[in-house]
């Protein structure tokens, strides 16, 4: 490695080379309508579309206009009439050590019961349904349950309280419920009916309402409305009839936080979705007929609607799926998971990197980790220094890293490495280049697109399959979000740079950006600068009001070393980034935590560390995963009041 922002050398486990990639992609661009409809053959269709894209609408774009298809038989009934009845499709892990494995043959039968049950409960095509699991085996089935059917579904991850549950099931107006007695976490059950009956209470348009027996913990079942799972579905095999749907029929709702407002409701089709998903994934990683995949993610947020359940599933992979934390009972569980399930390919978030380098390289170096051949990234842009452990300790300095970009609204993966194509050098921090059909640019303020190396807003210029048909309820909340600042280009929210090589770097979203003395510096380069220098795990950015700078910048970091002297640690970081990006960019002020409010999924919320920073009122705390993180941000703010520049 040349140097943290240098580009990898390739070998020979690379298959280096973008003529395949660069050809390709021209072609999506210049024929799209022979790209796609070529592109439509990795799933089986009832009937064929009449026109690949309908943009007379715009922005409502519709993809394989006519086309008729149904996603549970893309998924599984298809892989039957070959040879994968009797491979697995999830191999399921339990905090606890308990495993399930299900073959595409067991899933298929699981399936169609649960299909047939909905039924007998009066749930028809265009029904909505809200899924509040967690991440059992009986979730992808109830969403592919729910897709043979014709219903939609919408997912509600299972971290959420009762406030946010209830708005997503009012937002949707389901009908039905399926839920937990509840789930694992950190060796803790959590409560989900508990939680769901709370939420029920406000609402009004749920009927009833199936509980999986998972947990074994003491619920409350409400005559007449609660249903126990194992009941509903019996033992006996039934068949039920796939939905012929439209390919613009919705196949689910997943919500999606804004900056301000309520959570948006992104609707997505069942035909382009689906396309999009499954190419994405064989693009990026191509994985092969027996690769082991692990998306270690949560199947409640749209990584794990598209990689765990869809995508995998159409192409007919195995995958991994585990319910529990991923440094519970110790700092080993994901290592210690992929040495005994022999995984090939690991696809996770750079948090998840980040938490498992604070207990160093001593967990990872315990256990066999030779057959993981790619790794992956998702969630945020991924710094250089957790980039290079990722690849050096994790991969052995032999697997490449698909660093993705992508949102909960685009349906999977817009600008990645792409393996399938022929990978590129890859530079660590950067999501390098965009995949087939994806023609980015980056504008300043008045549309007009940036010079190289410049900082702009990252803009998509086309449609793809993939991405969202509207918010639910809100055509115009739709307009406004996603078209409304640069006409006729979907705004991402995101900053970006492309640099001299073309390759993409994306520096976070655009609202978490500071004015510093007329600089706008992005929170997100700073935050990777701190924890470059090695003496920091994590850090929070955000800008604190300033009457002379307009903003000065103030910084959370949880130190490597929690034993470190503060006072010394805080001078070497400063020392370090004035080396690093220069003098503009050294924090004003420095605080040392133990830890930083992050949401369930694993996120930092630097809204709530600014807002607790700065004594007002941080807001929607349902996602927080540990209360005490915002005890933390007050007691270091009292611990160092009266200390020039934090201090």
């Amino acid at each position: 490695m040349e140097s943290e922002k240098g580009t990898l050398p390739m070998n020979e486990v690379y298959n280096p080379g973008m003529n395949v990639y660069s050809e390709i992609y021209r072609k999506s661009l210049e024929d799209p309508e022979n790209f796609w409809a070529k592109q439509a053959e990795i799933l089986t269709w009832y009937s064929k579309w009449n026109k690949i894209l309908d943009d007379s609408k715009k922005p409502f774009y519709r993809w394989f206009v006519g086309g008729k298809l149904n996603v549970s038989y893309n998924a599984v009934d298809r892989h039957l009439e070959q040879h994968r009845r009797n491979k697995a499709a999830y191999i399921w892990v339990g905090e606890n050590g308990e495993e399930k494995i299900v073959t595409y043959d067991g899933l298929y039968r699981r399936i169609n019961n649960l299909a047939k049950a909905l039924l007998n409960l009066g749930i028809k095509k265009g029904d909505r349904i809200v899924l509040y699991l967690p991440m059992i085996i009986e979730a992808p089935v109830a969403m592919l349950a729910a897709a043979r059917i014709g219903a939609v579904f919408s997912f509600v991850f299972a971290g959420f309280g009762a406030g946010a549950l209830a708005e997503r099931i009012n937002d949707s107006k389901a009908v039905l419920l399926i839920t937990a007695d509840g789930g694992f976490r950190n060796g803790k059950v959590v409560e989900l009916k508990k939680i769901a009956d709370e939420a029920l209470e406000m609402t009004s348009t749920v009927r009833n309402v199936i509980v999986i027996k998972h947990a074994r913990n003491d619920v409350n079942m409400v005559e007449d409305r609660d249903i126990w799972y194992h009941e509903i579905v019996g033992d006996s095999h039934t068949y039920v009839e796939p939905e012929h749907m439209d390919a613009n029929d919705p196949l689910f709702i997943l919500y999606t936080s804004g900056t301000t407002g309520k959570p948006k409701g992104a609707v997505h089709s069942t035909g382009g979705y689906s396309v999009w998903v499954a190419s994405t994934l064989k693009w990026a990683f191509n994985p092969d007929e027996d690769d082991r995949w692990w998306c270690a993610a949560d199947i409640g947020w749209i990584t794990g609607h598209s990689y765990i359940v869809f995508a995998p599933l159409i192409l007919g992979l195995t995958s991994i799926m585990y319910e529990g934390s991923i440094t519970y009972p110790e700092p080993d569980r994901l290592w210690e998971i992929i040495e005994k399930y022999r995984v090939n390919i690991l696809y996770t978030s750079p948090t998840a990197i980040r938490t498992l380098m604070k207990f160093g390289e001593k967990y990872p170096q315990r256990h066999d980790l030779s057959t993981l051949k790619v790794l992956g990234t998702v969630g945020e842009p991924i710094n250089p220094a957790a980039w290079k452990w990722y690849y050096e300790i994790i991969g052995n300095s032999r697997c490449p890293i698909i660093d993705t970009y992508w949102q909960t609204e685009t349906g999977g993966f817009m600008i990645a490495p792409q393996r399938g194509l022929g990978l590129p050098p890859l530079k660590p921090g950067s999501a390098t280049f965009p995949l087939p059909g994806v023609d980015p640019a980056i504008l300043d303020d008045a549309g007009k697109e940036v010079r190289t190396g410049e900082k702009g807003y990252i803009v998509f210029r086309r449609p793809w399959p993939g991405m969202l048909m509207t918010v639910n309820n809100d055509d115009e909340r739709y307009v406004k979000t996603y078209f409304s600042k640069f006409p006729g280009y979907y705004y991402c929210g995101d900053y970006a740079v492309k640099d001299e090589d073309g390759y993409y770097w994306l520096l976070g979203r655009s609202d978490e950006v500071m004015n510093v003395s007329g600089h706008r510096l992005g929170t997100i380069e700073i935050e990777d600068a701190i924890v470059a220098t090695g003496l920091a795990v994590e850090a929070a950015v955000f800008g604190k009001p300033d009457p002379v700078k307009g903003e000065a910048i103030s910084a959370f970091v949880v130190p490597k070393d929690a034993n470190a002297d503060r006072h010394e640690l805080i001078s070497e970081i400063r020392k370090r980034i004035r080396a690093d990006l220069g003098p503009i960019y050294v924090p004003d002020e420095i605080r040392i935590v133990k830890l930083l409010p992050k949401t369930r999924s694993g996120k930092i919320m630097r809204r709530v560390v600014k807002a607790v920073a700065l004594n007002q009122i941080p807001g929607d705390l349902t996602t927080l995963e540990d209360s005490t993180s915002v005890d933390e941000i007050k007691s270091a703010i009292e611990a160092f009041k009266g200390e020039a520049g934090g201090e």
